[in-house]
């Protein structure tokens, strides 16, 4: 892979990869301020701001936003993250100027007009009575809150009602004057173009974009609160078992990557294995980890009937015990080696996963590691990296409990 990275006179972070064999582009502006970095009276506002932006700039109005996109084919997005806000467009590579353009319009000159705002507090409180109906997102939020605390990073990503209810207009469009600024904004581009020619449209879509550094100071969390659990009139017990994991940048990350995937994250995974397929005791039950600069999470999901769940939490248990007393077998390194490369490259078959290869780097880590480093990573992990991370991660402390549903 070859990349084009360049840092414009105005602070903007543009970054390209030509691909000649694709017909498609993918254009990406992500924005290096999240969910975490809200104070607690305006939780949700970088979500509420993602919404409000697709609904009109000071020349185009959300229908027409829409009709762009539709007329070439293409589509249009947003999401938030804990750490970063990312917008994005794909669309045939020959409609490059539009897109960029567009998505320029989007994010330097939003209409964000009081009746489009009232409206989309609307949607976004039917956002979040829709998460609420789903027990599996109940109990990831659930559990985020116990494992972080009071800190920013236990929050939900799209704010809590009361907070949602609050936010006004005003208070939006602060957040976006101030955090909206070229010196923590990447511009990613990835598919079928020439690279100079995306930067001169970028300076030119983007100028109108503040200068400065738009990000936070962040701090680490304290301590984690606790078991949780509570009562849902559900068909079955959702539960998630996990605890404090890894930063971001610790080296220690791609051995965490080769135990997740032992553990529960894979088809041949032991989680799977023993609970699934050999008992038939879960539909659903996967492990998995999260991390952030300065802080990371592990965790168990299962569900399962009432009836069955003191078993299968009892099975949880011996084989995270299991596997802290005895490490991995030669044969499952060399399978989740092979899963986590195989599948990233496989991952980086199209213009859009180029794309979030480029402007997810650049925003969490400050840089685009190659391609062949980062699969050189996965390929060195050592029994003794295993070995390391067990006794930092799943044998440091006792895990904690969420669970959601009845008899909770």
């Amino acid at each position: 892979m070859t990349e084009l990275l360049t840092r414009l006179r105005s602070g903007l972070t543009v970054a390209v990869e030509a691909m000649p064999s694709t017909r498609t582009v993918s254009i990406g502006v992500w924005v290096g301020v999240g969910a975490r970095d809200e104070p607690d009276e305006l939780s949700g506002v970088s979500h509420f701001l993602e919404h409000l932006l697709f609904k009109g700039t000071d020349r185009r109005s959300a229908q027409e936003i829409s009709r762009a996109i539709d007329r070439v084919g293409g589509d249009i997005n947003a999401f938030t993250s804990k750490e970063y806000t990312a917008y994005y467009c794909r669309l045939p590579g020959r409609f490059l100027a539009d897109g960029v353009e567009l998505l320029g319009d989007v994010l330097t000159a939003p209409s964000l007009r009081d009746d489009e705002f009232e409206n989309e507090r609307q949607v976004i409180l039917e956002e979040l009575a829709m998460d609420d109906d789903s027990p599996d997102d109940v109990v990831h939020r659930l559990f985020a809150r116990q494992v972080f605390g009071t800190h920013p990073l236990g929050r939900d990503t799209a704010g809590e009602r009361h907070t949602v209810r609050s936010i006004d207009v005003d208070q939006v469009r602060r957040f976006h004057a101030d955090h909206y600024r070229t010196e923590n904004t990447v511009v990613a581009v990835a598919g079928a173009v020439d690279p100079d020619e995306v930067v001169r449209l970028v300076d030119e879509a983007f100028s109108p974009m503040p200068c400065g550094d738009g990000r936070v100071l962040r701090t680490a969390p304290g301590p984690s609160i606790g078991d949780l659990a509570e009562f849902d009139d559900t068909e079955q017990v959702h539960m998630l078992i996990g605890g404090r994991s890894l930063s971001r940048l610790d080296p220690d990350r791609e051995a965490l990557d080769v135990v997740n995937h032992v553990l529960g994250g894979g088809l041949s995974s032991r989680l799977f294995d023993e609970i699934r397929e050999r008992r038939g005791l879960a539909y659903s039950v996967f492990s998995g980890s999260a991390s952030y600069v300065d802080a990371g999470a592990w965790s168990i999901y299962a569900g399962t009937l009432p009836e069955h769940a003191p078993t299968v939490r009892e099975l949880i248990d011996e084989q995270v015990a299991h596997l802290v007393r005895h490490g991995i077998s030669d044969d499952e390194l060399e399978i989740a080696q092979g899963f986590l490369t195989g599948s990233y490259e496989m991952g980086l078959e199209d213009s859009g996963a180029r794309m979030s290869r480029l402007g997810g780097m650049l925003t969490t880590i400050g840089e685009i590691r190659p391609l062949e480093a980062q699969l050189a990573r996965w390929n060195a992990v050592s029994h003794d990296d295993v070995r390391r991370v067990l006794d930092r991660v799943y044998g440091a402390d006792p895990a904690l409990t969420v669970t959601v549903g009845p008899g909770s």
